[in-house]
């Protein structure tokens, strides 16, 4: 049975870990840029990432972030994949020899045509997988969805990373979502909280939901 995987992001209390991983989570994501509501410290992100069982990943996101800002993470919280999700060349997300997302934020300057996308795609042909987030001021989390079909070449690229759709996504929205771009994986992080940084336990259950039952639908003849 084909899988559609799921990634909550931007946690910032121990008891939406656990929560999140009870609605079957696939990856937890951790923030740490610094102009984010959902930000936390090194210390707080050590202590949630233990609480994240095995076999579920733990996804660190940064913009732009400066090379030891990102080896203190590593060092300190251990994470499973690195998520770019700023202005990163290449070479600045291969630098750490650990799996990473390569984030698009589209529709910004230089990302806002099919075309555009699919370079800025290749030129991350080393990544683990694209994410694809709607541009906003504050690099994501913006609840803002953006135009799902210029995924459609990008997809369809014979050197294609698996995709995780990003960007305004939530339970009544997701099965839409799914349908239209057929992602690898979804990322939602303000479309299941109460307010920037705090989960709710019930939205996760609702999207994740939603998710299997598109997948259970695609298996029916």
């Amino acid at each position: 049975m084909s899988r559609t995987r799921i990634k909550f992001c931007g946690f910032t209390r121990a008891e939406d870990i656990d929560a999140a991983v009870a609605a079957g989570a696939d990856a937890i994501g951790l923030v740490f840029y610094p102009h984010s509501k959902r930000c936390i410290s090194l210390e707080l992100a050590a202590q949630l990432r233990a609480r994240v069982p095995l076999f579920v990943d733990v996804v660190a996101l940064t913009v732009n972030a400066a090379e030891p800002e990102v080896r203190a993470i590593l060092d300190a919280v251990r994470p499973s994949v690195l998520q770019f999700h700023g202005d990163e060349s290449p070479e600045d997300c291969a630098r750490y020899s650990v799996p990473y997302l390569k984030a698009m934020r589209v529709g910004a300057p230089g990302l806002d045509s099919a075309e555009a996308l699919l370079e800025s795609c290749l030129a991350h042909r080393a990544a683990a997988g694209w994410l694809f987030d709607s541009h906003s001021a504050g690099f994501g989390g913006s609840g803002r969805s953006f135009d799902w079909s210029l995924l459609s070449s990008i997809a369809h690229s014979a050197d294609a990373r698996p995709l995780v759709l990003s960007g305004g996504l939530h339970a009544a929205k997701v099965r839409q979502a799914l349908a239209e771009v057929r992602p690898y994986a979804v990322d939602v992080s303000s479309g299941v909280e109460t307010e920037p940084g705090l989960k709710s336990a019930v939205k996760m259950q609702q999207f994740a939901q939603e998710v299997r039952r598109f997948d259970a639908a695609c298996e029916t003849p």
